[in-house]
């Protein structure tokens, strides 16, 4: 009884509008019903924007199958030594979940797991900019890079406590001297849900992805992206490991997101992990400083 996707995310940026604009006009996320919430499919909201100074990611939300999985991964993080928040009936309304529970990741970043999210299939998602639709579902809202202080401890709470098993890994070689393995991890057959830096950086989240089916959506996003002036900080290109056709652009808070389709899926059956030296196979081509 592991994790089964990533639900939500929760965003505290300085300028709410223009992550709104970004959200709407350029990635094609539907406004919820509630002021701050952003859809991608038929739940409630998968994105919340808030008013803050970090510009940076402020809780994730990781969904179980019901009551009895929540259980088992609340008894897993007592048994880690992990700190559970009280059960607060204001933050479940809030989220409009049936069933939570809330700590913190070993670099301090909130972490709710949660079952029973509200869905509005009574109002079909539509996205302002015309996207078909994201790739959602049981593989949930998409991906999220993290950077951490303590790879070990960072390892150890979500992949032996919340249960992500290890898709691969890619070195990456930032220097003649330095170089270190990103690590990527799965919970359903989306090839990674969350991925590991083990290197400080200024923002927590280095970026989130989201995925649309086609390759056309990616393209039409791109020219979105273009057209609003969005810095475009990797261009088209194929990774190696996913293999997803992607770009990344720049939020109007710092981070970025990865827009993409076309990703490899895990077979628990089959899967083995693997190694790469590269990010890419081709393109993403950063922009000359």
């Amino acid at each position: 009884m592991t994790i089964g996707s990533l639900g939500y995310l929760g965003l505290r940026v300085k300028d709410p509008a223009a992550f709104h604009n970004f959200l709407t006009s350029v990635l094609g996320l539907m406004p919820g019903e509630a002021a701050g919430r952003y859809r991608l499919d038929d739940l409630d909201w998968r994105i919340a924007v808030e008013t803050g100074d970090a510009d940076d990611l402020a809780y994730v939300g990781f969904e179980v199958a019901g009551p009895a999985e929540l259980e088992a991964v609340r008894a897993r993080l007592l048994e880690g030594g992990v700190t559970i928040d009280a059960a607060d009936p204001a933050l479940l309304a809030a989220r409009g979940v049936l069933g939570l529970v809330a700590c913190r990741d070993p670099d301090g970043l909130g972490v709710e797991i949660f079952y029973g999210p509200t869905c509005r299939t009574e109002t079909p998602f539509v996205s302002p900019a015309g996207v078909p639709a994201f790739v959602t579902g049981d593989q949930g809202l998409g991906h999220i890079v993290l950077s951490t202080k303590d790879m070990a401890a960072t390892r150890r709470f979500y992949q032996d406590l919340l249960g992500f098993r290890l898709s691969d890994i890619i070195r990456l070689r930032a220097g003649p001297d330095f170089a270190f393995d990103m690590e990527f991890f799965h919970c359903n057959a989306r090839h990674h849900t969350l991925a590991l830096m083990p290197v400080p950086l200024p923002k927590r989240l280095h970026h989130l992805m989201v995925q649309v089916p086609t390759l056309d959506a990616v393209g039409f996003a791109l020219e979105r992206a273009t057209a609003a002036g969005v810095p475009i900080t990797a261009s088209l290109g194929r990774h190696t490991n996913d293999q997803m056709v992607s770009f990344y652009s720049q939020t109007p808070a710092g981070f970025e997101v990865e827009f993409g389709q076309g990703a490899i899926e895990v077979d628990e059956a089959t899967w083995r992990v693997a190694r790469h030296d590269k990010t890419s196979s081709w393109g993403h081509k950063r922009p000359a400083h």
